[in-house]
């Protein structure tokens, strides 16, 4: 399994071999001009426009990758919200569950302490129960 390191440098490797493969395509374009057959003036016109095309394209689509980028991170810090948030709450409740247990054990074994520690080794609190005992 991928941990966020690893899949960061894959998807930073395909990112690499396409910017490798568009810069490569660009180059052999260039070159084939060139060396093809023609006066030297069509052959810089054509070149300009060429570079203006490429421009102009590598620049909408550096454009939509960054609004893309964006969208993607609001989402992944969204996501990261409502996760801790969820985590709190399961928490919450694992120590009200533990607090309700040792409070039947020392109902049921007549006020015995042996079951306080067991609520305290969850963060929860014997003496009140606030939500926020344990927290640092």
């Amino acid at each position: 399994m991928l941990d966020g390191h690893d899949r960061d440098k894959n998807e930073a490797g395909g990112a690499g071999f396409i910017v490798g493969l568009l810069t490569g395509a660009a180059l052999g374009v260039g070159l084939g001009m060139l060396l093809a057959p023609k006066p030297g003036s069509d052959l810089r016109g054509e070149l300009g426009e060429q570079a203006k095309t490429f421009g102009a394209k590598a620049s909408e689509r550096y454009q939509r990758a960054s609004e893309t980028a964006t969208v993607l991170a609001e989402r992944g810090r969204e996501t990261a919200t409502v996760l801790a948030e969820r985590g709190r709450e399961i928490v919450n409740q694992a120590r009200e569950a533990v607090n309700r247990g040792a409070e039947d054990v020392r109902s049921a074994t007549g006020g015995s302490t042996g079951a306080a520690g067991t609520a305290d080794a969850f963060g929860g609190s014997s003496a009140s129960d606030d939500g926020d005992a344990g927290r640092s």
